[in-house]
């Protein structure tokens, strides 16, 4: 089993630089379309702690989908800021030997699949592929998750289940490696560029303390950042 790497970015030099960002500011970015998000230090800064303030909450609460849900209201995504999942019911991809592994079970056990990406109003948030075992849900569970697009965090609600990160990839740096021992970018006024692809997530939920019953590999999108950094400009 693959042990779970936590993020730790350096936090001294990070809260000295968003105190200059509360009294200086950013302008408007010229290529992404929320104002603020600039290609400068103090704006980078700002990103990584907002990045490591989502893999913080992902990594320490059992529901991803609430985790968005709770950053979707935060950051006015939406008029209605409410988690939707986006079911792509074509979607097909068998458990190899390593996710039966993790799910402890058989080669004949049947796994079901899910496809689906987590929007808040018109923005991607995440994406996700996720294996699980029907026979350890619920009739209305599996019903709900065959002909519906509940979330699965939501469908499974009722184990109150816990979630055990198995690794994490960080799919993006606004700070280039080896920060703290250079000058940061100067960036102007060029908009900062984030990937379409901002973090990964792998994780085993579990009921009853010890029994997996999904495995879930999550890729998080650059559409988490679609706000006006510090209040600049009307949100999107």
């Amino acid at each position: 089993m693959m042990k779970t790497r936590s993020l730790a970015f350096p936090l001294s030099r990070t809260a000295a630089l968003l105190s200059l960002a509360l009294l200086a500011g950013t302008a408007s970015a010229d290529g992404w379309p929320y104002p603020g998000w600039k290609g400068d230090a103090v704006t980078r800064v700002q990103a990584q702690a907002l990045l490591q303030s989502l893999n913080a909450e992902l990594l320490s609460k059992p529901s991803a989908t609430r985790t968005l849900q709770q950053w979707c209201e935060a950051h006015k995504l939406a008029a209605e800021p409410r988690i939707r999942a986006l079911r792509d019911a074509s979607a097909l991809k068998p458990a190899d030997a390593d996710i039966r592994a993790q799910l402890q079970v058989g080669a004949d056990e049947k796994i079901g699949y899910r496809r689906v990406q987590l929007a808040c109003g018109a923005h991607v948030l995440s994406e996700a592929d996720n294996w699980y075992v029907p026979s350890r849900l619920t009739p209305e569970m599996n019903h709900l998750l065959d002909t519906t697009d509940t979330p699965f965090g939501t469908a499974v609600r009722a184990f109150n289940f816990t979630r055990r990160t198995e690794q994490v990839k960080l799919l993006w740096s606004p700070l280039p490696q080896g920060w703290e021992l250079q000058p940061l970018p100067a960036g102007g006024a060029k908009a900062l560029d984030i990937p379409e692809q901002v973090l990964q997530h792998r994780a085993v939920l579990y009921k009853n303390g010890s029994q997996p019953f999904s495995l879930v590999v999550e890729t998080y999108r650059r559409d988490l950042f679609a706000f006006s950094l510090n209040g600049q400009g009307a949100a999107q």
